[in-house]
């Protein structure tokens, strides 16, 4: 009989101690994933941004440049090039965090538009060098610069918050629990070489 309770009290102690662990764990994931998603949301909202400038700048340029005679080749196709850019990262727009496909998506051609940019901005800086003096381009330029940087930092509070929570999910025995509730590890950015260069937009 002594044995019997000995047996259920143990059995009560192993419950309790998985219940309180598994909650601390899960609670502990959820608020990490709730940080991971919020975070996310201020990413998204910075890459909007340079996506809602992109077309004002074009308009910008292309009223400047509205009284030259002379079609300027390098212009046109980098203007192509942007358009293309924009239009594949707008198709990319609807994106799932949680699903490293769509992420990848997501996170390439944001990198191909911001590429694009560059070069777009560099062939109209040689092709109308006075646009410099343009109080309208000037002002958008430097609203640009500043979104650039936003992105940037965003997109390192993103990485820091998701390193945080991968490693939560991941180690032992959180993994355990992570695996019960159904937390996944969330995907990363990818370094890039020039991906820390925001657009060359100085005339």
């Amino acid at each position: 009989m002594k044995k019997s309770y000995i047996v259920i009290g143990v059995i009560v102690v192993l419950v309790l101690i998985a219940f309180f662990t598994g909650k601390s764990a899960y609670n502990n994931m959820t608020t990490l994933e709730q940080e991971v998603e919020e975070v996310w949301g201020k990413v998204q909202v910075q890459y909007q941004r340079r996506m809602d400038l992109i077309p004002n700048m074009v308009e910008t340029v292309k009223g400047y440049a509205a009284h030259e005679s002379k079609t300027y080749e390098n212009v046109t196709r980098a203007r192509a090039g942007l358009s293309d850019a924009y239009n594949d990262a707008r198709a990319n727009d609807n994106v799932d965090p949680a699903n490293e496909q769509s992420f990848n998506n997501f996170a390439a051609s944001q990198e191909k538009l911001n590429k694009a940019l560059s070069i777009y901005v560099n062939a109209v800086r040689e092709a109308y060098p006075d646009l410099k003096a343009d109080t309208q381009f000037t002002n958008l330029q430097t609203v640009l610069e500043g979104t650039e940087n936003r992105i940037a930092t965003e997109r390192g509070r993103y990485t820091e918050i998701v390193k945080k929570y991968n490693v939560a999910v991941k180690r032992f025995p959180a993994n355990i629990w992570a695996g019960i509730f159904g937390f996944s590890a969330k995907p990363q950015f990818q370094a890039d070489p020039q991906a820390a260069n925001a657009p060359t937009v100085q005339f």
